[in-house]
């Protein structure tokens, strides 16, 4: 008998990389970026193949979820605590609700272009016949340091082993994984919840999964660590497969992806919103009112609502820094 696919969609996250856009109150699963509708919105309509959806996030986040989603089940988490106890929750909900099923876990905030039923369905055949832990890997268009990268094993059919996954390279080293062809990580997941339960079982999620068992989620969050599910269960899982992905890819996790999934002008400027450029290059704009910008290059200048940021492309990564403060002042 054919196992019912179950789509869950992590939408819990904040985004503090596409800061001032995305918020504590907005996160940017609720932006619109690449479409008309937002992020969380394409990520469910592109999980529309699939027998049933649930979309896991914050208790705070769920009334919005329910208006950018209204075709999906809302699931909500005790507290954040990355991605590990969130989809450990969401398979032993998920499995007492539904019975027997495959889940596919689908971030809410990926660009994806061309054929995405197939590769997800491939994963789901994969980790029903395999009883394992199966992960979507990219072929990757570039040696981006920003990914993690996962070393492909023995081939099979459709699907390969996985010799090993790798933490965020440096730019030589991700030079070196994509001339060995690796693949780009792209946290997509597919297993049974039996399987990604007692894989659970046998690491530090394991007090979580005896609290679930009990029925007592909130004493389960409390007794771990936050922990994402690449280090507490897939980088050491002897089970593990990829699936090649049959479609392109993009992490709309920083302003530098608008010039990835956008069109550039012939100044190679991307503008999302309304903005005026004058004498500007390489410049990437997003605001949801309008911006002007004279005689500069290579900046990335977000504008919405009363914050603007203004950094230059090559300091993108200090974004972090400035939400870090921004927390500290209860300001973010």
């Amino acid at each position: 008998m054919e196992r019912p696919i179950v789509a869950v969609v992590l939408a819990g996250g904040t985004g503090t990389r596409l800061y001032p856009a995305s918020r504590r109150d907005r996160p940017k699963q609720f932006l619109t970026l690449d479409s008309d509708r937002s992020l969380l919105a394409e990520t469910v309509a592109r999980a529309g193949f699939a027998d049933e959806v649930a979309v896991l996030t914050r208790p705070s986040l769920a009334d919005a979820v329910r208006e950018h989603a209204p075709e999906a089940a809302v699931l909500t988490e005790p507290e954040p605590k990355d991605t590990g106890p969130a989809l450990v929750y969401a398979a032993h909900r998920l499995r007492d609700q539904i019975g027997e099923c495959v889940l596919l876990n689908l971030p809410a905030d990926h660009h994806v272009d061309g054929d995405f039923a197939t590769t997800a369905r491939t994963a789901a055949r994969v980790a029903v016949e395999t009883g394992g832990l199966v992960t979507v890997g990219v072929e990757p268009t570039r040696p981006a340091a920003g990914y993690g990268y996962i070393e492909p094993g023995d081939r099979r059919d459709g699907y390969a082993t996985v010799a090993s996954f790798h933490e965020k390279p440096d730019p030589e080293t991700a030079r070196e994984y994509v001339d060995a062809g690796y693949y780009w990580n792209a946290g997509l997941f597919a297993w049974t919840p039996n399987a990604l339960l007692a894989a659970a079982r046998n690491s530090p999620l394991e007090p979580l999964v005896d609290a679930l068992d009990r029925g007592d989620p909130e004493a389960g969050f409390e007794a771990i660590d936050p922990v994402s599910v690449d280090y507490a269960l897939m980088e050491t899982a002897g089970n593990a497969y990829v699936v090649p992905a049959g479609f392109e890819w993009d992490d709309l996790g920083s302003w530098d992806a608008l010039d990835r999934v956008l069109d550039a002008d012939a100044d190679g400027n991307v503008v999302l919103g309304d903005a005026l450029l004058e004498d500007a290059a390489n410049c990437t704009v997003a605001t949801d009112g309008h911006v002007s910008l004279v005689g500069v290059s290579d900046l990335v200048v977000a504008s919405f609502g009363d914050r603007t940021l203004v950094v230059p492309k090559d300091d993108l990564g200090r974004v972090r820094e400035v939400v870090s403060q921004l927390r500290a002042q209860d300001l973010f």
